[in-house]
């Protein structure tokens, strides 16, 4: 009888997570979110944040929660949360940094406070950096400044 309650448990638990609603945005890590963007021919969107920042969480919140947002993001972007004072390395255009030395690498050492959203384009590692706090209007206008900016063939 145990087994089959914990199975049952567990088929429910699967079956809820993985029905995802498709308002939210599906981050990733940035090792999986580089290899992922590389592959699909998308843009990177990272945001940069830290556990104790307020701005981090309102974004969040306000802004990336909205299913608008959401939307934008999941088609053109594959979302990437990062933040560079974990633990851990980062694997970016074949060497291996720390979290502070990626920061550095993919913000051309100009992130001076979070939160920072990084656009990168795997491709062609072209890039664009937004600093700070941006409601839903301004984030609407940065993704789609992205979208030309970092897809627009050289001439």
């Amino acid at each position: 009888m145990k087994k089959i309650s914990f199975v049952i448990a567990l088929a429910f638990i699967i079956i809820t997570n993985s029905f995802k609603p498709a308002d939210e945005i599906k981050w990733i890590g940035f090792n999986d979110g580089y290899t992922l963007a590389k592959k699909n021919k998308k843009i990177m969107l990272i945001d940069v944040y830290t556990d104790w920042c307020g701005w981090c969480k309102r974004m969040d919140r306000d802004t990336y929660a909205k299913s608008e947002i959401a939307a934008l993001v999941n088609k053109d972007f594959v979302a990437i949360k990062f933040n560079p004072e974990a633990a851990g390395s980062y694997t970016f255009e074949g060497k291996t940094y720390s979290g502070q030395e990626l920061a550095g690498v993919i913000g051309d050492n100009q992130i001076n406070g979070y939160p920072t959203t990084v656009f990168i384009q795997p491709k062609t590692i072209k890039k664009k950096l937004v600093v700070g706090y941006k409601n839903v209007e301004q984030m609407q206008g940065e993704l789609s400044a992205a979208v030309s900016e970092l897809n627009a063939k050289k001439k």
